[in-house]
């Protein structure tokens, strides 16, 4: 830091070991807490806030990147975050990163009970069903965040949204909009339906696609799409519970898109039907 001599946190502190387990499940579950790396991620930490208190509750910076990005730190401060100065090395060693960008935050679990989403009354909702890859759970939901969605909703047989590739991925989304975790797919279905959500599932193999649902008028309303695993789709069982199964026309000769691409297409036709008129935002 300009003028000073900053005391650096030792490589075998107990903060630093702390924060190295929190790139596994258990103790991510455990402590409640999980990493966001990068300025962007750790920017948004800072400026997201919840019942339990701020989000941000722990800074790891290099001397540098607490130069570089002296505003975040100052907001990281600012929110009572400790803040601890450490060389490279320490970086390297609690990120997750190949490059890190020099600032590793710890954070508090932010995820939203589903009740809560509910009761909200939701008009754009993404639910990841069985989707296991974390860096596609991370772009789907920074889509839905673009899209506008009101929340997004990872069933209990998804991925671990703070892990730190999904949480990576999301691209600081993560901390923009109501997130639910751990809900069983058939739960989630039932209380969307109950209020008054049409639950629409994204398939290649299904009986209408897209751009007939858009001329036929039917996606103005509340919509909650279920997105499937990336590489088996969704199985029976889930499509059966959907009022409707939808596949992304392919007009060129592409075999199919990925569940992200997928995904934005989807939300984005929600998007814009809703928002025209007779559609529930309009």
């Amino acid at each position: 830091m300009p003028g000073a001599t900053p005391e650096l946190i030792s490589p075998g502190s107990a903060r630093v070991a702390a924060a190295r387990r929190l790139a596994r499940r258990n103790f991510r579950g455990k402590e409640r807490l999980f990493l966001a790396e990068g300025p962007q991620a750790v920017r948004e930490a800072a400026a997201h806030a919840s019942a339990a208190g701020a989000t941000l509750v722990e800074l790891f910076t290099t001397v540098e990147a607490a130069e570089r990005y002296a505003d975040i730190v100052a907001a990281a401060r600012t929110v009572g975050a400790r803040v601890h100065l450490a060389d490279e090395a320490v970086i390297a060693d609690i990120s997750t990163t190949v490059t890190p960008q020099g600032l590793v935050g710890v954070c508090r679990f932010l995820d939203t009970p589903f009740p809560e989403i509910v009761a909200a009354r939701p008009r754009l909702v993404a639910v990841l069903a069985h989707v296991r890859d974390p860096g596609n759970a991370g772009t789907v939901l920074r889509c839905a965040d673009a899209a506008g969605a009101d929340a997004v909703v990872l069933t209990d047989a998804s991925v671990d949204v703070y892990n730190p590739k999904a949480v990576r991925a999301s691209v600081g989304s993560l901390f923009h909009l109501p997130v639910a975790v751990g809900v069983p797919v058939d739960a989630a279905v039932r209380r969307l339906k109950d209020a008054g959500v049409r639950i629409v599932a994204a398939d290649g193999a299904g009986d209408d696609d897209l751009d007939t649902e858009l001329d036929r008028g039917t996606m103005g309303g509340p919509t909650a799409w279920i997105f499937g695993n990336e590489a088996w789709g969704l199985p029976e069982e889930t499509r059966a519970l959907a009022d409707a199964v939808v596949r992304v026309p392919i007009h060129g000769r592409a075999e199919s898109l990925n569940l992200a691409t997928a995904a934005a297409v989807c939300l984005y036709a929600s998007a814009r039907a809703q928002r025209t008129d007779g559609g529930c935002r309009a």
